[in-house]
Parts: C-alpha cells; sequence; structure tokens
C-alpha cells in the first residue's frame, strides 16, 4: 500500500539538504484524506504515529466534518486541498505521500512537487491551515461570507498563499544547484499566467467563484506570478509577517468591497 519511492538525483539532494530524515512513498491508491484503517498502515512502515490533535474551541460550530476529525485526536492523514503529494509530521521520520493521480504528469513536474514538500517540511510551518490560523479561524469564519466548504477553501488558499511567499524564495535559488527544479517551477508559473491575470473578470462574469479564484492566486504566489487585485494585497512583505491577523484583514475588506 505504501512504498519507498526512487528518487531522482536532484530531488535527493533537496531531500538531504532540507529533510534528509524523511521518508517519500508512494500511494497505492489515491486519497484526499486516508481512511483511518489505511491511515494505520502507515505504522508499518515508520517508526510511530502520533495523531495531531487542536482546541475543538478553534472551529466554528458549522465546521466540515473532516476539519472537525483532523482536529480531534483521532488520526487524519491528508486533507482536501493537499494535492497530488501531502506530506505529514504525524509521524516519525516524517513522510511525503505521492499519489496516483500524478501519473501522466510530466517528471520534470512531479520533481519539483516532491522537492516543494520537502522545502516545506523543512520551513517548520504548519501542517494544515487550522495549525496557522488557531484560535482566529472563527474570526476568518465570520469575515468570509461563504457556507462552510467554502469558507475551508478560501482559509486553505490563504494559508497555501503564506507558505508560498516563504518557499518561493528557497526556488529562485535552484537555478544553479538544480536546474532541472528550477526550470519546472517557472514552467508551471507560466501556464498559470494567463488565467490568473484574468481572475477578476472571470469572477464578475460569474465564470469563476470566488474560494476558486482565491485558490489559483494564492497557488500562483509560490511562482513569483503578478497579482491582480484584490489578491496582490497577499503577495507582500506584511502578509509574510503578520500572518493570520493580516489574512482576516483582508477577508474583511475584500468581502466588504465585494457587497459594494
Amino acid at each position: 500500500m505504501f512504498e519507498a519511492r526512487a528518487l531522482s538525483a536532484a530531488v535527493d539532494a533537496v531531500r538531504e539538504s532540507h529533510a534528509p530524515d524523511v521518508r517519500v512513498l508512494d500511494c497505492e491508491r489515491d486519497f484526499e484524506t486516508l481512511n483511518p484503517a489505511r491511515a494505520e498502515d502507515l505504522g508499518l512502515v515508520v517508526d510511530s504515529l502520533e495523531p495531531a490533535s487542536y482546541p475543538a474551541a478553534w472551529l466554528p460550530e458549522d465546521a466540515p466534518t473532516l476539519l472537525a476529525r483532523y482536529a480531534s485526536s483521532e488520526l487524519t492523514i491528508g486533507m482536501p486541498g493537499d494535492g497530488s503529494v501531502a506530506w505529514t509530521r504525524q509521524t516519525e521520520p516524517p513522510i511525503v505521500l505521492v499519489k496516483p493521480r500524478v501519473e501522466g504528469s510530466p517528471d520534470a513536474f512531479i520533481d519539483f512537487l516532491i522537492a516543494e514538500a520537502l522545502v516545506q517540511l523543512d520551513l517548520g510551518v504548519p501542517e494544515h491551515f487550522i495549525g496557522f490560523f488557531e484560535d482566529s479561524y472563527p474570526a476568518l469564519d465570520r469575515a468570509v461570507e461563504l457556507d462552510p466548504n467554502g469558507t475551508y477553501q478560501v482559509a486553505a488558499a490563504l494559508y497555501d498563499g503564506w507558505v508560498g511567499l516563504q518557499t518561493r524564495e528557497v526556488f529562485a535559488e535552484w537555478h544553479d544547484d538544480h536546474p532541472g527544479l528550477a526550470d519546472a517551477w517557472q514552467d508551471a508559473g507560466t501556464r498559470l499566467e494567463d488565467r490568473v491575470s484574468d481572475l477578476p473578470r472571470a469572477v464578475a462574469r460569474g465564470d469563476t467563484d470566488f474560494a476558486d479564484a482565491t485558490e489559483l492566486a494564492c497557488a500562483a504566489i509560490k511562482h513569483a506570478i503578478e497579482l491582480p487585485a484584490p489578491f496582490a494585497a497577499l503577495d507582500t512583505e506584511a502578509y509574510l509577517d503578520h500572518g493570520p491577523e493580516y489574512a482576516i484583514q483582508w477577508a474583511e475588506t475584500t468581502f466588504e468591497s465585494l457587497e459594494n
């Protein structure tokens, strides 16, 4: 069900540099969240399991069931929004999980996704946005005038953008040491540019809802793409420095402007 993945020389060098203790595993089946039995199976390939747990008071009463489960003491590996490659520190050693959905993608892009996960682990950032917003998540929930799933999507996007402000500094240094990874990073960004620049018009036309637009814009931050308003305000040192409180203020201001 989980097997050690053979890494390219470039990815293995990133692992040695940023997260030498991390194990990179291929998954037999695709998933967003592993069911409890499969999550427990990870105990066969790691030394120990230690579920994450967060106070129930950090969650709004109408929080999605999966988020409530993740915050509980139940071992929950993988959450919506994690993408094709996920990582966790709920195991010892930490692991990176490569999902079957990556099959068919260019090898260089898969290498970039794995290397990105290794860099994120090295940064020491929270595994999930609830560890980023902590007890301020209910304030974001009040600011984002969407249903619980829409709020979840916006929160996950905002967290992804904040992490991207940090990882892109590492990616930019790869041109000399890991040019293949740097090219994959830039190529992925180039593919996003037209979609990102058209976001305000797409939202205005109703072609894209606000949660999807936020997800795309925040995903572009790690590629250092110029963002249109109102998302450009997230590509700032202020967001990097002030994190959750800045994100909540941005959400309040943005949704107020959408109403006018």
